[in-house]
């Protein structure tokens, strides 16, 4: 087995149920405790989602629609292998230190009654926290898929938070309801629900995307259905297997309120759990220059590289992510231009010295690329960044998640792990867990971030209060945190080099406990930060994580998190209130264990760039309020007291 695998219970038990049995009725299976339960129909038609007894996706269409080859007949149930699974898996960089893997599931076997007697398969799982399922159809023949017929129909018309599907994954979410949505308007996942009427939050997203394609969910009659991503230049079908079909599982989360599914695991642990010694993966906080420079990067220059890397090591960060610029031939970020080669640095750069510079400071290196520049080269690319010293390597403008681009994830997840090398992907899509397979794919984008206060206001306080609900749930987010130029929307100005935040100093501390990435940005130029208030804060904060707590928050309003390293808690609160006055959040600290503890303070000042810092003592069970100006927020360390600093 193994090693990261323990066993918590009796890991598996499969239960093979004869025709005879399993035709006579829908297939239900049940999560561990009962509550949530997904039925699949006698002729593979429908599928259906309940918890506690109330309806959350009504009889919703199940099937594949094949390109070349005579659709599937009429199909009858001809076998059920039940399997149970409960068991921890160990993780590395990570939101949490381990992850429960509990489900009840089932393979269900379908057989045509007439014809050739095909058969299709469904496994099907249900975990306490939600439901999944994918398609397999078993050979060595080659699957052509012209699309699913699978469809989500919600239950009571619910209001969800959706954001319309784009290359580069780089939309704002809005919060409408499934009648409202805009009918053959294709949507991103995931897209996230909320039923009042069976006080019921859920996502509907997708995972284990290796080997298949990426897909939208298209809006219509009441109706998610999804639609495959097709690579641009194939005119059909969007997708062609190699001899088989394993297709990507629909996953749909599900908790008693919005925050409360970011501390699922249901999405990595629909992925194969890695192979190997990851142990080397380091996360941490790396400086970056292109933030706060032009759009276009940085020019190569030695001295200004080193000034980033003095900055580095002087606040204890572990790398500096070098952007756009650096490489051989034309500059530029955006566009993959034939004369760049990124095995060679520009002139005037001697990137081993640079690499010797860092290394003796205890700094890491971190390089663009753009992937149409790797993905012909890969492993040229990749073995000169190894013989470098390179520590990882951001590859951008996928912008795609077709066939060939998942095909693309894998195989550079795959290159750079062998190589030990942290991957960190940009114009990408959404995570559909591969980071658990590859835990050196540290980190991703497919979300607005940041980045986007250099060219447009978009970036709103009521925006930032999304993406813990909605983009967060599917795995690392490469928001890129961090700029110190604080205001508020009313103040704000579109400012290319060094930008602006339209949200305070307390909000940009919060990020670096609210958002999930385990290789956290530094976004700003180190002048920035020099004797900044707060800074000290970005210094100590951890990146990766032994435990998450959801406190309380409403989408696109406010937030509180918890996260834990060793026995020392972090807080989170942000806040979109655009009340002049702002708020004080009230934090009660019922999950701390029993113990005193010192806690340190940073919350909002008088204007956006300021910060009040205070310490106190506080237990288990008290209340600790936290001042929080408009577009605002607070950070907090909560470190136990020691019997001898007690005295």
């Amino acid at each position: 087995m193994n090693p990261i695998l323990t066993s918590l219970a009796a890991a598996a038990a499969a239960v093979l149920v004869p025709a005879a049995c399993a035709g006579a009725a829908p297939a239900t299976i049940l999560s561990p405790d009962g509550k949530i339960a997904i039925r699949i129909e006698e002729d593979a038609g429908h599928f259906s989602i309940s918890r506690a007894g109330k309806e959350l996706i009504a009889a919703s269409p199940l099937g594949l629609e094949l390109d070349g080859a005579r659709a599937f007949g009429a199909l009858a149930l001809e076998s059920r292998a039940e399997i149970k699974v409960d068991r921890s898996i160990a993780l590395v960089a990570a939101k949490a230190s381990s992850a429960r893997d509990h489900y009840r599931g089932a393979t269900l076997v379908f057989k045509e009654r007439t014809g050739a007697g095909r058969r299709l398969l469904l496994d099907v799982r249900a975990y306490d926290d939600g439901v999944a399922f994918r398609y397999r159809v078993d050979g060595t023949e080659a699957v052509r898929l012209r699309g699913e017929r699978t469809a989500f129909v919600p239950a009571g018309d619910p209001e969800c938070l959706v954001s319309v599907a784009d290359g580069a994954h780089e939309v704002p979410f809005e919060n409408v309801k499934v009648s409202r949505l805009l009918p053959g308007k294709a949507y991103d996942v995931p897209v996230v629900c909320t039923l009042p009427s069976a006080g019921t939050t859920y996502a509907i997203t997708q995972a284990g995307l290796a080997g298949y394609t990426g897909a939208a969910l298209l809006a219509g009659n009441g109706a998610l259905r999804v639609r495959l991503s097709a690579p641009p230049k194939r005119p059909a079908p969007p997708y062609v297997s190699q001899g088989g079909l394993t297709t990507a599982w629909r996953a749909v989360m599900i908790g008693n309120r919005p925050g409360d599914l970011i501390a699922s695991h249901l999405v990595g642990n629909l992925n194969p759990p890695p192979v190997g010694d990851f142990s080397w993966v380091r996360p941490g906080k790396a400086a970056w220059d292109w933030w706060s420079g032009p759009l276009a990067g940085m020019k190569p220059d030695m001295d200004s590289y080193k000034r980033f890397i003095d900055f580095a090591a002087a606040a204890g960060f572990p790398y500096y992510l070098i952007d756009a610029g650096w490489a051989s031939g034309p500059g530029g970020c955006c566009d993959a231009d034939p004369a760049t080669d990124v095995t060679r640095a520009a002139d005037g750069i001697d990137m081993p010295e640079l690499v010797r510079y860092a290394a003796a400071k205890g700094v890491g290196l971190l390089l663009w690329a753009h992937w149409e520049h790797v993905a012909p080269r890969m492993d040229e690319v990749l073995d000169t960044y190894a013989r470098w010293g390179i520590k990882g390597i951001k590859v951008d403008f996928m912008n795609r998640d077709d066939q060939d681009v998942v095909a693309f994830y894998q195989q550079i997840a795959q290159a750079t792990a062998q190589r030990r090398l942290l991957l960190d992907l940009h114009g990408a899509y959404v995570p559909a867990g591969l980071q658990r397979t590859y835990p050196n794919f540290i980190t991703q984008e497919g979300v607005m971030g940041a980045e986007w206060n250099k060219m447009g206001t978009r970036i709103t306080p009521q925006h930032n209060l999304m993406l813990p609900y909605t983009r967060m749930l599917a795995g690392p987010i490469d928001y890129t945190p961090g700029g110190f130029d604080n205001g508020q929307p009313a103040t704000f100005k579109v400012r290319e080099v060094n930008p602006q935040t339209q949200t305070t100093r307390g909000q940009a501390l919060a990020m670096y406990v609210v958002y999930d990435s385990p290789l956290q940005m530094v976004s700003g130029a180190p002048e920035g930060y020099r004797d900044a208030p707060g800074f000290d804060f970005i210094r100590r904060v951890p990146t990766a994580w032994d435990e998450t707590r959801f406190l309380s928050g409403t989408p696109g309003r406010d937030i509180v998190l918890a996260r834990r390293q060793g026995a020392t808690w972090y807080l989170g609160a942000m806040t979109a209130d655009d009340a002049s006055g702002g708020r004080v959040e009230k934090i009660a600290l019922g999950f701390l264990p029993a113990g005193r503890y010192r806690a340190t303070l940073w919350e909002d000042g008088a204007s956006p760039n300021e910060l009040r810092r205070a310490q106190r003592m506080v237990k288990a069970g008290d209340v600790l309020p936290l001042r929080l100006a408009s577009a605002g927020g607070a950070a907090v360390i909560l470190e136990p007291i020691t019997a001898s600093e007690g005295k």
